[in-house]
């Protein structure tokens, strides 16, 4: 069985409603010298998982939402109601050490629920969407067998894809094949050559891999392997979710021609799904997402945190883009910046933190304008607005669970909109600009560039 490992010292994850002034979005654990008691919100609960009729479907609830904003709260407080177990689908938790900018459950909350998928790696190593379904899904049934409730929660959107709807049905290589696969790249990567291996592929008879991400080499070696496994580019297996997506689209709309509904979909074509999955997508208003966003960057850079991280990282022996860790936002950047310090001695200026930092701020944003759009297109998900109060959100969502006829949905006083409607609101995201908290002058980087001094001076080798 795969599951989280208790791992002390974790910073908390947390509910990130729209920002405040007077309640800092970020819970202050990843401050060690901030920390306060966190009072119990909750004592009743919701009906746990009962014994279901023969041929009715085992009910799985999935919770993701953007980067900062607070699906990790709301499924831990969940699984309490419903004497759940958490399925991490978060691409970063799955890393070992990789706590302050993967937003880790803490220690504590990993002991009041149990959490799967989180602690299961070394940051050297790999781990796919179609690894995740395997795991993923194992994971749920054994939960399931002991009577307990799933509560799915990340924001890895292909990995959720693939959780609800399957995974392609793509040949798995013989280790022959992998052998070869590695021997055929193995120069092209050591040489950093990634033009001409991704030349190499395109002529082997995938020219998808054009559009994969500089320096993918785990996923262009995959391609190949499939390639050389069937003869065939990974583009002509069928994906379950584009079947699914078909028959929507096919039936949207009906004998009278009207549209048919997202709720239609829901009650019709995932009953084909193999769970009756209840699927919460929780957002808030797009500014307030992104001031939440840039105060939670900045508050993964106090005591040396994230940067620690990416110093760990780099010790290794791993360079930033290079493999599935080092591609994630806020690792990637962090390494580079140390990096940078470290071909200058161990010097920085405060222009090059505060450049870092605004690189970080950006990627984390965009990243979330991203998931915004995927999950746009995913009508399974029922979209709840983060800045309600949390005993409400919870309160819906256990009715929804408890209830047989699947006509629930979100009401009014809940319902965030998917799409920005306010002209008023796309003028100010036009307009926005991010105002830091804690980093406004040079003056209050001189603790991490005298840590950066200390940690990335002459004495430390360049592996660039």
């Amino acid at each position: 069985m795969i599951s989280g490992l208790r791992v002390g010292g974790l910073r908390m994850s947390c509910l990130r409603l729209p920002y405040a002034a007077e309640a800092p979005l970020v819970r202050p654990s990843f401050q060690p010298s901030r920390l306060r008691r966190r009072s119990r919100l909750f004592s009743t609960s919701c009906s746990a998982a009962a014994p279901r009729k023969k041929g009715e479907r085992q009910k799985v609830v999935v919770i993701s939402g953007p980067t900062g904003a607070g699906k990790s709260r709301l499924a831990l407080e969940l699984a309490k109601r419903l004497n759940g177990e958490i399925v991490s689908a978060d691409s970063v938790q799955v890393y070992r050490g990789l706590d302050i900018g993967s937003a880790k459950p803490s220690f504590s909350e990993r002991q009041e629920v149990p959490h799967h998928l989180v602690d299961i790696l070394h940051p050297s190593e790999e781990y796919s969407v179609g690894q995740f379904y395997e795991d993923a899904r194992q994971i749920t049934g054994e939960i399931l067998s002991r009577g307990r409730v799933p509560v799915v929660t990340g924001g890895t959107g292909l990995y959720l894809r693939w959780f609800i709807y399957g995974k392609p049905d793509v040949p798995k290589a013989s280790p022959e094949i992998t052998s070869e696969v590695h021997s055929e790249l193995a120069d092209l990567q050591r040489d950093g050559d990634w033009d001409a291996a991704v030349q190499f592929v395109v002529k082997a008879g995938d020219p998808g891999v054009q559009s994969l991400a500089a320096n993918d080499w785990y996923r262009l070696r995959r391609r190949l392997e499939i390639l050389k496994s069937s003869g065939a580019s990974p583009s002509a297996f069928q994906v379950p979710y584009n079947s699914f997506k078909e028959k929507l689209e096919s039936s949207e709309i009906d004998a009278s021609g009207m549209k048919s509904s997202s709720s239609e979909f829901n009650e019709s074509t995932s009953k084909n799904l193999d769970y009756d999955f209840i699927c919460f997508f929780l957002s808030t208003q797009r500014l307030d997402l992104y001031r939440s966003i840039d105060f939670r960057c900045e508050d993964m850079l106090l005591d040396d945190g994230l940067l620690s991280e990416a110093k760990w990282l780099l010790d290794l022996g791993l360079l930033p883009n290079s493999n599935s860790a080092t591609r994630a936002i806020g690792y990637r950047q962090a390494m580079d910046y140390l990096l940078m310090a470290r071909e200058q001695g161990g010097w920085s200026s405060a222009k090059e933190f505060f450049n870092f930092l605004s690189e970080f701020q950006k990627a984390s944003r965009n990243f979330a304008k991203r998931q915004l759009t995927w999950f746009r297109n995913e009508p399974i998900y029922q979209w709840i607005d983060a800045s309600k109060p949390l005993e409400n959100v919870l309160r819906f969502i256990c009715d929804v669970y408890d209830d047989d006829t699947g006509k629930l949905k979100v009401p009014r006083s809940l319902c965030m909109e998917k799409d920005i409607s306010n002209l008023k609101e796309v003028r100010l995201l036009k307009a926005y600009r991010t105002k830091n908290r804690h980093f406004i002058s040079r003056e209050d980087c001189n603790g991490i560039l005298d840590w950066v001094r200390r940690t990335q001076g002459e004495a430390t080798i360049s592996i660039r």
